[in-house]
């Protein structure tokens, strides 16, 4: 027993360790470092004792299985789900950057399920900081009491998250604004975190080989890092609101760059309803499907065609404006998180989708080597789109009962170092892709959009994508078969887009039919029914 327990024990003590290198005072506040370094340990012991056990789980538990058998892959499920619910508590204990972690964890599709559905209830919310303290960033950030600054301002907040709250304010124009403000000794509680997880990561793969989660932690810890630098995230904010400046229903807030640091960003206040917020669209008579739309076409010419993409687009981050007789704005919030797609990776990503949409095997895994995954590319079809390679399927449409069997079997073959080694391969690219696809997913998913939306619009921004290089490379093409090669390869894939969406439409209108048949039969049956 002492030898199964020896480890979280020793990991305990070296996250201490960890805290306290990563909190040694450097000529702040004494106080303020010792409260740190006091939160940081009890934070790192319980991460610590939590992953310990969970690594003991794992071991014990799956102790003498066939790691081909059924039995084996019922064991693993039930260690996973249990596990996930460690974790989950452990994440909502410690907070801060426990809960981004978490989140970012149940967001990559390539994690097994019983964890992005577990982890995926955490919200990222926290208690807010007193008034007082944020009144002191404020006013150390501007060298300014606070009403010299602000006309008006709102002592409690109308948010709070994991690494700043919002508070609403006037300036002394009578604009009104939005006031995100950092928590104080933020950066140095992250160090301690960060160092934690990494020690943790690198803990787990000594013990399991197979599991490498450097990469899914380096990436983690990028996407922090540019977080908690507010400037950053107004650059981002009106590099976006550039990209979309034609586009009628995307909204950006402006960004007030006199009241703007790395730790207080100051932005127009806009209003609006969390995207999600079925009871708030129906009341403002607005279609849920259109805002769907609008969404996926924001996203995906985000993607495929500007290669600048929003890496955290939660309902939260994404409000709905009414503009009166069912039209709306989609504002879009909290630009901390970006990632700028490689120019080669971009347009092979365009490529991918054209190969999605044509089920062009060959293409998919030759473009699975440009991406170094290999073998495993033949999973790109159903993480994107739902039906395997060798699909005879319609886009859009369920996989048929012999293929979901014949992918089952084929999934359940897969070992965790199979899954590591796919995850390990991937390009850093293409875990803000899979994050921010399995996010919108499940807002797609809330709206109640058809799954058909989603691929029609990723495929024809993807079109867009590939035609918007092909006019900057026109001038240096002197082959102009190959232009007509593009163009007829441009025409075939609408052609296939136009079929897909009006056989989508016919496929509804015939939903709808059988539901209004059914119901007259019901009235007609209830009126028999009444008769006798």
């Amino acid at each position: 027993m002492l030898r199964r327990h020896r480890t979280p024990l020793l990991l305990a003590a070296a996250a201490a360790g960890a805290a306290l290198v990563a909190a040694s005072p450097s000529g702040e506040n004494g106080r303020s470092v010792a409260s740190t370094l006091h939160h940081g340990v009890a934070r790192s012991s319980r991460a610590v004792y939590t992953i310990g056990f969970v690594v003991a789980d794992y071991k014990y538990s799956l102790r003498g299985l066939d790691s081909g058998s059924a039995n084996y892959r019922a064991k693993l499920s039930e260690v996973h789900l249990r596990s996930a619910k460690k974790l989950l508590k452990l994440c909502e204990a410690n907070g801060g950057f426990y809960v981004k972690a978490g989140q970012y964890v149940s967001s990559l599709r390539q994690v097994p399920k019983e964890y992005s559905s577990t982890l995926s209830s955490l919200q990222d919310q926290a208690t807010p900081s007193k008034f007082q303290d944020i009144k002191v960033v404020i006013e150390q950030n501007f060298g300014k009491e606070l009403h010299d600054i602000f006309l008006e301002f709102d002592e409690h907040p109308i948010a709070a998250a994991s690494i700043a709250q919002v508070h609403r304010g006037r300036l002394h124009n009578k604009q009104d604004v939005a006031v995100k403000v950092q928590y104080p000794g933020l950066e140095q509680r992250m160090k301690i975190d960060i160092m934690t997880m990494s020690l943790l990561s690198k803990s787990v793969s000594w013990v399991f080989p197979d599991y490498k989660f450097d990469r899914i932690l380096i990436e983690f810890e990028k996407s922090m890092t540019m977080e908690l630098d507010f400037t950053r995230e107004a650059k981002n904010s009106e590099r976006t609101a550039s990209c979309f400046r034609k586009n009628s229903v995307v909204k950006v807030p402006y960004v007030f760059w006199q009241l703007t640091t790395r730790e207080v960003l100051t932005m127009e206040f806009c209003y609006g309803h969390k995207v999600n917020d079925l009871d708030f669209l129906r009341r403002a008579n607005i279609n849920p499907t259109k805002v769907a739309k609008a969404l996926i076409e924001l996203f995906g010419e985000m993607v495929f065609v500007h290669g600048f993409v929003h890496g955290d687009p939660h309902p939260g981050n994404i409000l709905v404006s009414p503009q009166g007789h069912g039209k709306f704005k989609l504002v879009l919030l909290d630009h901390g998180i970006y990632r700028e797609l490689d120019q080669k990776f971009r347009l092979d990503y365009c490529q991918l989708w054209k190969a999605l949409i044509l089920l062009d095997a060959k293409k998919i895994m030759e473009l699975g080597e440009k991406f170094g995954v290999g073998k495993y590319a033949k999973y790109f079809p159903v993480i994107f789109t739902g039906r395997t390679i060798e699909s005879k399927s319609a886009l859009g449409t369920q996989m048929t009962g012999e293929e979901q069997r014949r992918l089952k079997i084929d999934l359940n073959s897969l070992g965790m170092d199979d899954i590591s080694s796919f995850m390990e391969s991937l390009p850093p690219d293409f875990y803000v892709i899979l994050r921010t696809d399995g996010l919108l997913r499940s807002i797609l998913g809330n709206l109640g959009a058809p799954r058909h939306i989603r691929l029609l619009t990723y495929a024809k921004c993807a079109i867009h994508g590939l035609e918007k290089q092909s006019k900057v490379e026109s001038g240096a093409i002197s082959c102009m078969f190959l232009q007509i090669r593009t163009d007829i390869s441009y025409l075939h894939m609408r052609v296939v887009i136009e079929i897909v969406g009006f056989l989508a439409k016919v496929n509804d209108a015939k939903h709808k039919a059988m539901d209004k048949l059914r119901r007259m039969f019901q009235e007609i049956s209830r009126g028999f029914h009444l008769l006798l």
